[in-house]
């Protein structure tokens, strides 16, 4: 029985940049790199789909998390308003509670 072979994330990616430049088909490159055809189109699949999130603007979510902490600092702040507003109201309704 053979032992699989393990491909390096360089080597998955040279033979999938090969596959989407078009040059060669799929069968010639799985026979220069002797890598089965479909683990080929499965790298490819994976790629494809993993580009998107590669290329998203890293800037929106930095926005976003600027957002989410100023709203946090504005929720902090009406809670310290708050507890302020009950301990006071304690003190001076304390002998009426």
């Amino acid at each position: 029985m053979t032992q699989r072979r393990k491909h390096s994330e360089k080597e998955k990616t040279r033979i999938v940049l090969e596959v989407l430049k078009g040059d060669l088909t799929i069968n010639e490159i799985a026979s220069k790199y002797e890598v089965h055809s479909n683990q080929i189109i499965k790298w490819k699949k994976t790629a494809i789909e993993g580009l998107p999130e590669l290329l998203k603007d890293k800037r929106k979510k930095d926005v976003r998390l600027k957002d989410i902490e100023k709203e946090r600092d504005e929720y902090l702040n009406k809670i310290g308003e708050l507890t302020m507003d009950i301990n006071w109201l304690k003190k001076k309704l304390g002998p009426y509670l």
